[in-house]
């Protein structure tokens, strides 16, 4: 008899349990300021980059800089060995010096001490022939007087000669320490060795690699001892106070973004962090990525503390829409019922099906511009197939 009662007594908590309506999830219709959003992802660029390179081959001698550092247009950068250059340059102005002196001595018509003695010799024998000059005059006179003889006049007229002789020898020898030829020689030589000071200092300012824009380092990985060869990168500098991020947006999204649009930028290696800026540039084509159809968008993104770096594989959410006082429903209470949007609204213990018109969506949530209004429960996704009069147990999370 016992058995019999408890056996009746599940039967009719079953039945019960059977008939009792299944909880379903609500929530509620709120107002709300709303933004849709296109998601993507992009890679960090400098606004203005230069590259530095190495304008002649070298070992590297001194690294003045590191990864991240600011530097201006004209810092050096790294010093590559100048011992040959250098050697290059001392004996270049050497030869320059030594070419000076002898156009200084070609100037003053030879080494003065050859030219004081050739100077004094040519004035004494001057004067030996003006003298001897005058005694052969003299002798002449008295020869037609009758007073001296051809045999004198002959002997200082031989006097007069050999000094007229021994004068011009030293003239021609004075003459003979400079020439044209001599000049023209030791300028041309000197003409060398100017170029070669030149191509030396050339080389030798060369060893100084310099910073071509004002810029942080953002890429340097020499060390010293590297070798580099002429047109070698030594370091990638770049403003980063703003940097550009490239994204590939889809084309269907490609109408919803407009220049000016804000940004907003997270990196997946700084958690809890964001960047803001603005859609900058919009595609001129669209172009295959894949399987995808893609349109290339450049963001400008303000990057005060330099904190992205280029190359940097970043998160991108381009703020396409927004509506201010919205009322919002979560994406998950939307059904789709003969190709109408509609929701499961509770009207007491009961569900009825609300068609709804709707506005700007994101990722989560979405505007619902009409049939609802604000504080209505509509139902949210379950497994359990739901019916326009159905009774459901309405649960709020």
């Amino acid at each position: 008899s016992s058995d019999v009662c408890s056996a009746d007594l599940a039967a009719w908590q079953i039945d019960k349990w059977k008939s009792k309506p299944p909880e379903i999830p609500f929530a509620r219709v709120v107002r709300e300021t709303i933004t849709s959003v296109v998601p993507t992802n992009g890679k960090v660029e400098p606004v203005e980059s230069a590259i530095a390179h190495a304008e002649r081959p070298g070992a590297v001698e001194e690294i003045l800089i590191q990864p991240g550092q600011h530097v201006a247009k004209g810092d050096e950068l790294v010093r590559l060995d100048a011992s040959e250059a250098q050697a290059e340059r001392e004996a270049a102005e050497a030869r320059i010096s030594q070419i000076r002196t002898e156009l200084d001595v070609i100037a003053n018509g030879g080494r003065s001490a050859d030219v004081a003695r050739l100077n004094s010799d040519l004035a004494h024998t001057q004067l030996s022939l003006d003298q001897a000059r005058a005694e052969y005059q003299k002798y002449q006179d008295w020869l037609t007087k009758g007073t001296a003889t051809r045999v004198e006049v002959a002997a200082h007229k031989q006097k007069v000669d050999e000094l007229e002789v021994q004068l011009k020898g030293l003239k021609d020898q004075k003459a003979a320490q400079v020439s044209p030829s001599d000049k023209a020689s030791a300028e041309a030589r000197l003409r060398d060795a100017q170029s070669a000071l030149k191509l030396a200092d050339t080389r030798f300012n060369q060893s100084v690699v310099r910073a071509p824009i004002d810029g942080e380092v953002y890429q340097f990985d020499l060390k010293r001892g590297s070798y580099l060869n002429a047109g070698d990168t030594v370091a990638m500098i770049g403003r980063l106070d703003r940097v550009n991020v490239k994204v590939y947006v889809d084309e269907r999204d490609l109408g919803r973004v407009i220049k000016g649009m804000p940004v907003r930028i997270t990196w997946d290696a700084l958690s809890g962090r964001d960047w803001m800026g603005v859609v900058n540039k919009l595609p001129t084509q669209v172009t295959a990525l894949g399987t995808r159809q893609v349109g290339e968008i450049v963001c400008l993104i303000e990057n005060p503390k330099r904190e992205l770096l280029p190359g940097t594989n970043v998160n991108v959410e381009i703020r396409a829409e927004s509506a201010e006082n919205a009322l919002t429903i979560p994406k998950e209470a939307l059904r789709n019922q003969n190709g109408q949007e509609g929701v499961y609204l509770l009207r007491g213990d009961l569900i009825q099906w609300q068609t709804v018109t709707l506005g700007v969506g994101n990722t989560t949530r979405t505007q619902v511009t009409s049939g609802l209004k604000e504080g209505d429960p509509v139902a949210l996704l379950v497994e359990k197939t739901l019916k326009d009069g159905m009774m459901v147990q309405a649960v709020f999370p």
